[in-house]
C-alpha cells in the first residue's frame, strides 16, 4: 500500500510516503486521528490521495512542453495545476523539477500542493492569470484596469528581480494579488565561478531579445558544436533585468519616472563584460530604494493636495 501525505500546518510542511501492511496502516491511522485535531485547534489545511488513483474532476490541457503536460484540474472542490511527465526522455529533468519544488517552497514559488513519483505526477495550486506573458491583457479587463498602476507594475519587476532564475516570462506566474511566484524549476544548475563550474543551458543556439552577449555563439566561421561553447554564469540574468522591467512597466502612467530612476542601475546591468555587471543583491537594492522613494514621494503629492 502506498499513500501521499501533504500536510501545511502552522507555515510548516510534512511530506510522508508510506509501504507496509496492517500494522503501518494503524499506525498511520492514528497518527492522521493526532494531526487532524491539531489541524482543527491550529488552523492547517490537509490533503491527501493514494498514488495511482485518480480524483480529479474536469481536468483538461492548461499546456503541453517537450517534458511536461499541465491540466487544469478539479480537487476537493478546488481548481489546480495537475503536471504529468510527457516523455520518459526528460524523466530526469522532471524529477528534478519536482525535487526543487519540494525543496524551495517559498512565496516566492508556486504553492505544491501534492505529489506522487511513482506515476511521475504533481499538483500545484492554479494561478488564473497564468504566466506573465498575459500580462497586458489581464490589466486591459476592465475589472483589472485599477490595478494598472506603475505602483504594481514596479512591484512586479521587484519581485521579478528578487527571484531573478535564469528563467523565461511565460515560467512566471501571475497571482491574483498581483505578485510574481516562478513556477518551472526542471532547470537549475549549481554555478561556482571561482570554482570554473559555469553552465550552458540546451544544445541549440539562443536567439531572442533577453539573450546576454556571452551566451551568444562566439564563432561566426565555425558551425555550432555545444564542446566549443563557452559556459556562463548568472550575470546571463542581471543583462536581462532592463529588458524584463520594460515589457512590465509598458506604458503605465508614471512609468518614465520608474525608467529615470533605474537609468544607472539598467545601465550597469547592460555591460558587455559580465564581471562588470552589478550582483542580484546589489540590482534588489536599487529596486527596493527606488520603490520606497517613489511610493513616499506619492504619498507627499497627494498630502499636498
Amino acid at each position: 500500500m502506498a499513500v501521499l501525505i501533504h500536510i501545511v500546518a502552522s507555515n510548516s510542511k510534512i511530506c510522508l510516503h508510506i509501504n507496509g501492511g496492517p500494522h503501518v496502516l494503524f499506525c498511520f491511522l492514528l497518527f492522521l486521528l493526532i494531526f487532524l485535531v491539531h489541524q482543527v485547534l491550529d488552523g492547517g489545511a490537509f490533503v491527501s490521495r493514494p498514488c495511482g488513483s485518480a480524483p480529479f474532476l474536469n481536468h483538461f490541457t492548461l499546456k503541453t512542453l517537450v517534458s511536461l503536460q499541465v491540466y487544469l484540474a478539479e480537487w476537493s472542490g478546488q481548481k489546480v495545476a495537475l503536471c504529468r511527465l510527457a516523455s520518459q526522455d526528460y524523466l530526469e529533468d522532471f524529477l528534478h523539477g519536482m525535487g526543487m519544488l519540494q525543496a524551495l517552497q517559498d512565496t516566492a514559488v508556486v504553492q505544491l500542493v501534492g505529489l506522487c513519483a511513482e506515476d511521475h505526477s504533481f499538483v500545484t495550486e492554479y494561478h488564473l492569470h497564468c504566466s506573465l506573458l498575459n500580462l497586458e491583457g489581464v490589466f486591459a479587463q476592465e475589472q483589472h484596469q485599477f490595478h494598472d498602476t506603475w505602483q504594481i507594475r514596479l512591484r512586479l519587476a521587484l519581485d521579478y528581480v528578487s527571484i531573478l532564475l535564469e528563467k523565461t516570462l511565460s515560467q512566471f506566474l501571475l497571482t491574483s494579488d498581483f505578485r510574481l511566484v516562478v513556477n518551472d524549476l526542471d532547470a537549475l544548475p549549481k554555478v561556482d565561478v571561482g570554482g570554473g563550474l559555469l553552465v550552458k543551458f540546451g544544445h541549440q543556439e539562443l536567439t531572442g531579445d533577453f539573450v546576454a552577449p556571452e551566451q551568444l555563439w562566439p564563432f561566426c566561421n565555425k558551425s555550432l558544436s555545444d564542446d566549443l561553447m563557452p559556459g556562463y554564469d548568472e550575470k546571463t540574468d542581471i543583462w536581462k533585468v532592463p529588458d524584463v522591467t520594460r515589457f512590465i512597466m509598458g506604458g503605465v502612467r508614471g512609468g518614465d519616472l520608474v525608467h529615470f530612476h533605474l537609468f544607472q542601475v539598467h545601465d550597469e546591468c547592460k555591460r558587455e563584460e559580465p564581471k562588470l555587471r552589478p550582483s542580484a543583491l546589489d540590482v534588489l537594492r536599487v529596486y527596493r530604494s527606488v520603490y520606497s522613494i517613489m511610493v513616499r514621494d506619492a504619498l507627499k503629492s497627494r498630502d499636498a493636495l
